[in-house]
């Protein structure tokens, strides 16, 4: 049997409202037609949207702007080029902040404290005289980075400072009197070629030694006026310079301490006398300063062929110095000296003629004893060359 549906409530009944003034009737109501609520919350069409309360929407007030005082207070501060700048900024701020209710309080605090910090710093650096020597160095920065020039650029002759370490880049030199205390000297300059790209730092370093050592050796005729510690110096182009069309190298001669007065004594310096004798002297240290590291004993063949290009440097010296008409006061202390090398001569073509190692060690000190150091200082004296020959022997060869 079906239950019994329950028996539907009476309807409420609802209270009739009290009786009030006439107002316009009522708009007629149209049913909702579907599932869709009926219209928003909108009032008459030109008046503002209903929600929250006030005089606003919902979207509630607009944000508040930065004031631009603030800002400027603040990296006023941070900069500190004008420390009494950000103070002032920094107290507008506050009082325009106050007045259009704008952010930006803890900028202008921030800025009004780094700007008054600033502030006491620099009347601190005036008093003490800190500030001045602060701006002076840093005047003399400015001069020294404006003053810095390419190698490349210098004149021969030209001496300079360079702070950088050696093999490492050179960002520039600084062009200095040579009676200072300086770096280098400029002894030349080439052009690299055939190359159509840059052909490696390796290629270079090969290019500056060879060619470097002949500018070297062309601009300090003098070798005794070099000492052990001299030595060529170059300077090369690196990937970015090339690109950008440097092309050149540049030599010159230095060493690991600072030096004063110019290595130079070349055609430019010297007396006819001076370049004729040199000249013919020069090859033989060169040819000295090649002696072979391994010994007679390994290699016979090697020491032999060094021995006799020394005794080939001292005979084409013989020839060229007997061939020349020297001044009154330089012919005696020449006669002597040409005699030295006619005997030297003699020597080292036994040693080059040495049948193995045990002869060739009998003729070396005597090779030595006719060919000394200092032979030719009586020479250099008549000439007004430097007649104090270098500390190390064997290390005054060309550079």
């Amino acid at each position: 049997m079906e239950p019994t549906p329950p028996s539907q409530p009476p309807e409420p009944v609802t209270p009739a409202a009290p009786a009030g003034p006439a107002g316009p009737p009522a708009p007629a109501a149209y049913p909702a037609t579907g599932p869709y609520a009926a219209p928003g919350p909108y009032t008459s069409p030109g008046m503002p949207y209903a929600g929250l309360p006030g005089p606003y929407g919902p979207y509630g007030r607009p944000p508040a702007t930065t004031n631009g005082l603030a800002i400027g207070s603040l990296v006023s501060g941070i900069v500190c080029c004008l420390p009494p700048l950000g103070l002032v900024l920094g107290i507008f701020a506050l009082r325009q902040i106050k007045k259009r209710e704008q952010g930006g309080k803890g900028l202008a605090v921030a800025g009004i404290a780094l700007s008054s910090l600033s502030t006491l710093l620099v009347v601190l650096g005036l008093l003490t005289g800190q500030l001045q020597e602060a701006v002076k160095g840093f005047r003399e920065g400015v001069r020294e980075a404006a003053s810095a020039r390419s190698p490349m650029d210098l004149r021969t002759g030209e001496c300079f400072l360079d702070d950088a370490e050696q093999g490492e880049y050179t960002l520039g030199v600084k062009v200095v009197d040579c009676s200072v205390p300086h770096d280098g000297e400029i002894t030349g300059r080439f052009e690299v070629t055939g190359f159509d790209r840059w052909p490696g730092e390796k290629e270079l370093e090969k290019l500056g030694e060879e060619r470097c050592d002949a500018l070297a050796s062309a601009y300090a005729l003098d070798t005794w006026t070099l000492g052990a510690e001299a030595w060529s110096l170059y300077y090369f182009p690196d990937r970015q310079s090339w690109r950008e069309g440097e092309r050149r190298i540049a030599c010159g001669l230095g060493g690991e301490e600072r030096t004063k007065g110019s290595l130079r004594s070349d055609r430019t310096t010297l007396t006819s006398d001076q370049i004729a004798f040199l000249t013919h002297t020069n090859p033989i240290e060169d040819a000295v300063f090649e002696e072979p590291e391994t010994g007679p004993e390994d290699e016979i063949e090697t020491n032999r062929a060094w021995a006799a290009d020394v005794r080939g440097a001292i005979d084409l010296a013989r020839a060229g110095l007997k061939a020349r008409t020297w001044a009154q006061p330089v012919r005696a202390p020449m006669g002597a000296y040409l005699a030295s090398l006619d005997s030297a001569s003699k020597q080292w073509e036994k040693l080059a003629r040495a049948k193995d190692a045990d002869t060739f060690w009998e003729q070396y000190d005597r090779a030595w004893e006719l060919l000394p150091e200092n032979g030719s200082a009586e020479v250099r004296e008549a000439l007004g060359l430097t007649d104090t020959p270098p500390a190390a022997p064997g290390d005054h060869g060309s550079a």
